[in-house]
């Protein structure tokens, strides 16, 4: 055990099971152990490196703003905060976007708009948030009381009151429970990510949509996994056609530094006014340096090549022998083993140099958008014959 294990083992909480390795250096897909060791990069710390490990755009922005100024609070004005939030309105057609730190922060934000937005228009007693069961929003009490799934509510009682879930692609249900409850929002993974990498039914989403709009309940989409390329489109919503009223992202959209966006669409732009929200690092100038030069790269370009790597990674999994499922979108992929745990692949791939992710059953993918198409390839094969032999 390396010094760095034992240190972390003594003084770090004891909330992760981590894997016996030590990452110490990288560049791109490509990552490094305390041994030397190479790895392929398939999981992008959950999605987040966006264009891999050291991206030289990404690490030249942070280099000079960090030489300007590393911080200052929202009492002020700085460039890379207002120009992200232009570029990211720009390219959705939302109106205002409030920062944050994480992506449980830019659902809290877009719970806390519903909610107001329905108190001003409505009364204070519609203050419901239908989610999804399977759903995941995050881990503060609130966003933990959003997400539909029992077992991550059992050891934090009580949670956040005004929360109810119920079942994906059922819309009947969904509109039963918004009728029988004093209803302020839906809010709803395009791909539900933690539960297993599920996207939802197409008839489905679109019917919410239409519902929520029919009815003035604010429609927010959680992107934080799915958004910012992922899927193939700048946002997974925009598979579906629909125009949501508020999107919350984070992950890849700060390429590695943290960083939460909360969008906000025609309906809701006005609903926070001065001392509603706020965050002391939301719209931190060198994360928003970063930021951008993720946003100013997700171009028709980059995203066609994602659908294309998409295609690749399906065709080689769908119909292998070992292979139960494959779901997801664009380089947000799932694929269930049926003669294995995903655990075991997980312990071959990285045996053999390739690091995946899990959710649920399933070998969960989330590479780097910009792969190069030689090291999706090695990694896809070490993972066919992790699944196989």
């Amino acid at each position: 055990m390396t010094d760095t294990k034992i240190i972390d083992k003594e003084y770090v909480a004891n909330t992760y099971n981590r894997f016996p390795v030590e990452i110490v250096s990288g560049k791109g897909s490509y990552v490094y152990d305390a041994d030397g060791k190479e790895y392929i990069d398939m999981g992008s710390g959950i999605g987040v490196t966006s264009f891999g490990i050291a991206d030289d755009e990404w690490q030249k922005a942070i280099t000079e703003q960090l030489s300007k100024v590393q911080h200052m609070s929202n009492l002020y004005y700085t460039q890379p905060c207002a120009n992200l939030a232009k570029a990211l309105c720009e390219k959705t057609g939302m109106k205002k976007v409030f920062f944050s730190n994480s992506g449980a922060e830019s659902n809290e934000c877009a719970i806390k708009v519903a909610r107001k937005y329905a108190a001003d228009k409505k009364g204070a007693e519609y203050s419901t948030i239908i989610t999804l069961v399977n759903s995941f929003h995050g881990r503060t009490l609130t966003t933990l009381s959003a997400t539909g799934q029992e077992h991550y509510h059992e050891l934090f009682q009580p949670l956040t009151p005004g929360f109810v879930h119920t079942p994906a692609n059922d819309l009947e249900a969904l509109i039963k429970v918004a009728n029988q409850n004093k209803t302020a929002g839906i809010m709803m993974e395009i791909i539900q990510g933690e539960g297993g990498v599920l996207p939802l039914e197409a008839e489905f989403v679109k019917g919410v949509a239409k519902f929520a709009k029919e009815n003035d309940i604010v429609l927010i989409i959680d992107e934080v996994q799915t958004g910012n390329g992922r899927t193939g489109e700048l946002y997974a919503y925009m598979n579906y056609g629909i125009n949501p009223d508020v999107v919350s992202t984070a992950k890849g959209i700060g390429g590695g530094l943290p960083l939460g966006a909360t969008m906000l669409g025609e309906k809701v732009e006005s609903v926070l006014g001065f001392g509603d929200h706020g965050s002391t690092f939301g719209g931190n100038p060198v994360c928003c340096a970063g930021a951008l030069t993720i946003i100013n790269r997700l171009d028709e370009k980059l995203l066609n090549e994602v659908k294309e790597k998409s295609k690749y990674v399906f065709s080689q999994f769908e119909n292998l022998d070992g292979v139960e499922e494959v779901c997801g979108l664009g380089l947000m992929i799932g694929i269930k083993p049926s003669k294995k745990t995903a655990a075991e692949v997980l312990k071959a791939c990285m045996d053999n140099g390739v690091l995946c992710l899990t959710a649920k059953d399933k070998v969960r993918l989330l590479p780097a958008l910009n792969i190069p198409m030689e090291a999706l390839e090695k990694a896809v094969s070490v993972i066919k014959k992790a699944i196989t032999e």
